[in-house]
């Protein structure tokens, strides 16, 4: 439809560079820039790195994004950006990039929260979000239970890691296997191989008295690193593949159990995941398993739209505007650790998002 907001976001919290534009619940351009590859050496990513490789693929990247869509800057209805949580350094590029766009444009801002992102990066597969909505949302740096009532201003924590993230902890098992960085993909593909039985590893937090929706992986990590230390000072080879699939196993039975608990505890009949660990195989196939065993109705993004996105921040800009939600001023700050309760960061004073020239 003509009328639907059309929203450019920009999304710089982690290592990819992303831009997407959307109209509505409809995605017209997904460009990212990824400098993964520079953060692989180091096996992790360096903030440093990360935010120069932002300052440089951005403006490419956004001319890209226009480009596949087939529009000018002057068509959008407004500009989102990630304006937190992540590296601060690198949430500053993109919130620069996105104040000096809408400046010069004189279009709305929108400082969009990241996480909140990442649950309604779902209506452009999917269609519009359930209220309320049930997300588990699992990346590198998070490990969240969320009820979302209304996505763009009543987003609710009932869950969430006390230490490891499940991203963090693929990340230091595959660098304990030696299969390099990022983890979540190579421990994926090689699991595919392995026996998920062959180990029965901890899974932390699921004890009668341990907090229901909170989650702990560092346990998990430390037990796959001493398990195969121990093989390997007894000179005995490593099962690379059955380590693998019996760790995902352990990650993806605890979060899918405690997903579906939340869901039955709240009278919620569908589950949306999302986030980079999203795209795993095993946690898809299972939540699906246990879902349809449950009575409950899986959301699940195609993997593309689970990892770090412009395409997300444009969804949640795009529904800001359509809900007549009051833009962020020019003065928006780059808030590293903004709480997912917060979807926006709204405007300081009467002139929010509008353009003085």
């Amino acid at each position: 439809m003509a009328d639907e907001p059309l929203v450019l976001g920009i999304e710089t919290s982690c290592d990819e560079t992303g831009v997407g534009i959307v109209r509505g619940h409809t995605l017209l351009a997904d460009a990212v820039a990824s400098s993964v590859d520079e953060h692989a050496r180091f096996g992790g990513v360096v903030p440093e790195v990360a935010s120069r490789a932002h300052l440089e693929a951005m403006v490419p990247t956004i001319q890209r994004a226009l480009k596949e869509a087939g529009l000018a800057a002057s068509d959008l209805d407004g500009i989102a950006v990630t304006a937190g949580p992540g590296l601060a350094g690198a949430l500053l590029v993109g919130v620069s990039a996105a104040k000096a766009y809408a400046y010069a444009l004189g279009k709305p801002l929108y400082g969009v929260n990241h996480l909140a992102s990442h649950i309604c990066v779902d209506q452009l597969e999917h269609g519009a979000l359930p209220e309320p909505t049930m997300a588990l949302l699992v990346s590198g740096g998070h490990s969240s239970l969320l009820l979302a009532p209304d996505i763009t201003s009543d987003v609710r924590t009932l869950g969430s890691t006390i230490d490891d993230a499940a991203g963090e902890a693929f990340d230091k098992v595959a660098r304990v296997l030696g299969l390099g960085f990022p983890g979540g993909p190579v421990v994926d593909k090689r699991a595919r191989e392995g026996d998920p039985q062959a180990i029965r590893f901890p899974r932390g937090l699921t004890g009668s008295r341990d907090p229901l929706y909170d989650f702990s992986f560092s346990g998990l990590k430390t037990a796959v690193a001493r398990w195969v230390e121990e093989r390997r000072r007894e000179g005995v080879e490593v099962p690379v593949a059955d380590v693998a699939a019996s760790f995902q196993e352990a990650v993806t039975d605890v979060l899918t159990r405690k997903a579906i608990r939340a869901c039955r505890d709240n009278g919620v009949d569908h589950l949306m995941i999302g986030g980079g660990v999203a795209a795993n195989s095993r946690l898809r196939s299972m939540a699906q398993e246990r879902c349809a065993d449950a009575g409950i109705e899986l959301r699940v993004p195609r993997p593309k739209l689970c990892t770090d996105n412009g395409a997300m921040v444009a969804a949640l800009g795009a529904e800001m505007v359509a809900r007549n939600v009051a833009p962020s001023s020019l003065d928006l700050p780059a808030d590293s650790s903004l709480p997912v309760t917060e979807p926006h960061i709204p405007g300081t004073g009467a002139d929010a998002g509008h353009v003085h020239r």
